[in-house]
């Protein structure tokens, strides 16, 4: 299936803006936070003051982040949640699934066992079998027949449990490009998660696929990108971990990614799901309280919500290699 087509977008949503999203449909991310699966990956800031601070921001709604972030008990994360007021609405869970002597059965198992009962989505990576995001192996006909056979086990699992489970495009794993996203989108019929940033700097057009394969989109990551920076990464100038310690990724608006035309292709297809709100970041040290990632998620908040500019008063571009990088900014490390 092609990740190109891109008919116009539905006629109610008009071409100079985007709906506003309601804010019980915008969820956050600890990755917002730095708080990242990946060893060394900056400081990581303690549950607690990421979770007070997505409350004191008005987020309805989180994603689980990595493994050690939330207590591993169920019933004890539920718990931790709720007193923040938070829902849970998915978990980001690296599998290795091209590898014919791996079953990734029982990892998938383990992972929703602290899932609980909540039916949060599970958001499933291709993994490469080795920590970080800054190179993958070229897979063979085998691998791929083996991972597209195991991404229909695990989902086919994780329905079974209560659970949908949606494919994550990411940089630096087995789905990463656009021929990668048409062998899932041809050989299996699971859901994608939609993350415009990693489609983007994987040379996906992400406003095009929002486009072209709206029916297949169970769950969006929304970020905004520095497309020069993601031209860099593309061509192995800088590593993805680098790229992201200078800023690749954005406040809401402040990037190069079509972020309007997205939303008003998804809401015009009929997306009812959520938008979790994603900006990849390495935090060098401790930030003052409500400095740092408290200021680019309320702004990427205020960008959703009220469906106008980012804070720069500057168009979200359009989403391809030819966008016209704006003058980068410091980077929050």
């Amino acid at each position: 299936m092609s990740t190109d087509a891109a008919p116009e977008p539905a006629a109610e949503y008009g071409a100079a803006g985007m709906p506003g999203i309601a804010a019980e449909r915008i969820a956050g991310a600890p990755i917002s936070w730095g708080v990242c699966e990946v060893p060394d990956w900056g400081h990581q800031l303690a549950a607690g003051r990421v979770l007070a601070e997505m409350r004191d921001l008005g987020l309805a709604a989180t994603e689980f982040g990595p493994d050690g972030f939330l207590p591993a008990d169920p019933a004890e994360r539920a718990g931790l949640l709720e007193a923040h007021g938070l829902r849970p609405v998915g978990g980001f869970v690296p599998l290795v699934l091209h590898d014919p002597d791996r079953d990734p059965l029982p990892e998938i198992a383990r992972a929703l066992d602290a899932f609980g009962d909540g039916g949060a989505t599970v958001v499933l990576a291709a993994a490469t079998g080795v920590d970080g995001y800054d190179g993958r192996p070229a897979l063979d006909a085998r691998g791929w027949d083996t991972l597209l056979r195991n991404l229909s086990k695990v989902a086919g699992h994780a329905l079974g449990r209560g659970h949908r489970a949606t494919l994550h495009p990411h940089v630096g794993t087995m789905v990463e490009g656009s021929d990668e996203v048409g062998r899932v989108l041809d050989g299996t019929d699971v859901p994608l998660c939609l993350d415009t940033g990693h489609l983007l700097i994987g040379g996906v057009d992400p406003l095009a696929l929002a486009r072209s394969a709206a029916g297949r989109i169970a769950h969006v990551h929304l970020k905004d990108v520095d497309a020069a920076l993601a031209g860099d990464v593309r061509g192995g100038r800088v590593s993805y971990t680098e790229a992201v310690r200078a800023g690749i990724y954005r406040p809401l608006g402040g990037g190069d990614i079509d972020i309007r035309g997205i939303v008003r292709a998804l809401e015009g297809a009929g997306y009812d799901g959520w938008y979790v709100m994603e900006q990849d970041t390495i935090l060098a040290a401790e930030p003052a309280g409500g400095t740092g990632p408290w200021d680019d998620v309320r702004e990427s908040i205020a960008f959703l919500v009220s469906g106008e500019e980012g804070a720069d008063g500057e168009d979200g571009g359009d989403g391809g290699d030819a966008a016209a990088s704006r003058a980068r900014k410091g980077g929050t490390a």
